[in-house]
């Protein structure tokens, strides 16, 4: 645990060594950004000990922004000058900012700050969904490090998971020819946007209740499946694994299954292509984090569809299509999300991705969505991706971190842009620093994100949400999903 000590302001001390000249840079680019307001009123950060692995290397801060999100800042004993903004995954759902988020991830990209870069990290002013909130809250915190330590020669975004999806909103947001930021890192990224990219996760929801039927139980309060679960009840996540195993045995060994368990399972998985091995945190999605989407942020709206999809794979598939529950989307409720959380391409910078071929959480057919969107609006010039034959989705090789972020700045002060062999090339001089491993696949091209998840009516068409789309519907009162 990080602990904060008040009585100095390092930071402060840092702004009269960087000198005049860097700050007045620093306040005049806060002030030229088309980004929200800076975060003047904010007390300046404190100054923590830092991770275990960081003793030493760099001086820590953590503080809170004024709309409430907390925040950790590592900047290296010898800095480069160039900084790390990173987005986090999730989304978490509390109701509130996590202090100790921020803090567990700076320890867990403390590989960045190994390579010398400042690295910033937000918690976020809530939990719950909201894409463009935590673009926004990513965006706060970039400007408060500019406001504390001055302007960065460099400032790159990092987005994890659906942070991947976060900083690509940052990026789309943000990061015009001139704006703040020089680059994009995009890891294990939920990249298809909210509107497509959970649709396996609402296969998964009626398939396993059509199995199931305990969720809920013929005896209990029914609902549409849609709301993932409804407003008020009290299930928990044990209760939840509870429930999966009694239908499907999917925590015993095979032998140990009943021979229905072990028919359910079957099926379950070859409808959806959901892995074994995360089959509950997938159902734990789209149980709790629908609730959140739906109840918690689209005022009891539907924003998902099934209808139109044909389920195959099981040793029925005629009685499992008449048999599923189907629902269509409420089209203001998918408008509201797809504003919020797809992407419409047009960047205008360099964006590097990194992802596992066998990713069990954020299937890779996620960076083939992500190609067809920029490619969709003639962007994709600035996108270079990179696979691994990993099998991993929170955390990968920290020797191929260190070389994305490496390869990324490369391009950025060079102009010279990589491809996924040089890539692949120039890891092995950083895993003799690390030890943890290089294992790209530079031939590696996904299949289309329609061959993984069965798509909706329109489902093949990229972007999922054009730039004229976001622009007519940024002009509709409350659109989208509130901070």
């Amino acid at each position: 645990m990080i602990t904060s000590r008040t009585t100095t302001r390092p930071a402060r001390r840092l702004r009269r060594l960087l000198g005049p000249a860097v700050l007045l840079v620093g306040a005049l680019v806060g002030s030229l950004s088309t980004a929200p307001a800076a975060q003047a009123s904010a007390p300046s950060p404190a100054v923590t000990a830092c991770p275990a692995n960081l003793a030493g290397k760099a001086t820590c801060y953590t503080g809170q922004d004024t709309n409430g999100a907390y925040y950790a800042i590592a900047i290296p004993n010898r800095w480069n000058r160039s900084l790390v903004v990173h987005a986090h995954g999730g989304p978490d759902l509390g109701d509130t900012s996590d202090p100790q988020r921020s803090v567990d991830d700076l320890d867990r990209w403390a590989v960045m700050v190994e390579e010398g870069y400042a690295w910033a990290g937000s918690s976020y002013r809530r939990g719950g969904y909201g894409t463009r909130m935590a673009a926004t809250d990513t965006e706060n915190l970039r400007r408060l490090f500019v406001g504390e330590f001055g302007k960065p020669k460099r400032t790159y975004v990092h987005g994890q998971s659906w942070g991947g999806n976060v900083a690509a909103k940052v990026v789309e947001t943000y990061a015009g020819e001139h704006g703040p930021y020089d680059g994009a890192l995009l890891t294990s990224g939920v990249l298809g946007g909210g509107s497509r990219g959970y649709d396996y996760r609402v296969d998964l929801r009626v398939v396993y209740q059509y199995y199931c039927r305990n969720h809920p139980r013929p005896s209990e309060p029914q609902y549409p499946l849609w709301e993932g679960l409804r407003a008020g009840s009290t299930m928990t996540t044990a209760g939840l694994r509870a429930r999966l195993q009694e239908c499907t045995g999917y925590a015993s060994a095979a032998a140990e299954r009943t021979a229905s368990q072990q028919r359910n399972l079957d099926d379950i998985l070859a409808v959806t292509g959901v892995p074994e091995r995360t089959l509950e945190s997938h159902l734990r999605f789209a149980t709790f984090t629908f609730r959140d989407i739906v109840h918690g942020r689209l005022g009891g709206r539907n924003p998902f569809s099934n209808q139109g999809v044909r389920y195959a794979g099981s040793h029925d598939d005629v009685a499992l299509n008449a048999g599923v529950q189907r629902f269509s989307a409420d089209p203001t409720a998918l408008r509201d999300l797809s504003y919020d959380s797809d992407l419409t391409g047009r960047v205008s910078i360099p964006v590097l991705t990194l992802h596992a071929i066998d990713d069990p959480t954020a299937f890779v057919e996620h960076e083939a969505a992500y190609r067809a969107s920029l490619r969709g609006a003639g962007r994709d010039e600035h996108l270079v991706q990179t696979f691994t034959r990993e099998s991993e989705h929170s955390a990968l090789s920290d020797a191929e971190y260190a070389n994305s972020i490496s390869s990324l700045d490369t391009w950025v002060r060079t102009g010279r842009k990589p491809t996924p062999a040089s890539i692949a090339a120039s890891c092995a001089g950083f895993d003799r620093a690390y030890g943890t491993g290089c294992f790209y696949e530079p031939q590696f091209r996904p299949a289309p994100y329609a061959e993984r998840v069965n798509p909706r009516p329109g489902g093949l068409r990229w972007p999922a949400m054009t730039a004229v789309q976001q622009r007519v519907w940024a002009r509709i009162d409350n659109v989208g999903i509130a901070p």
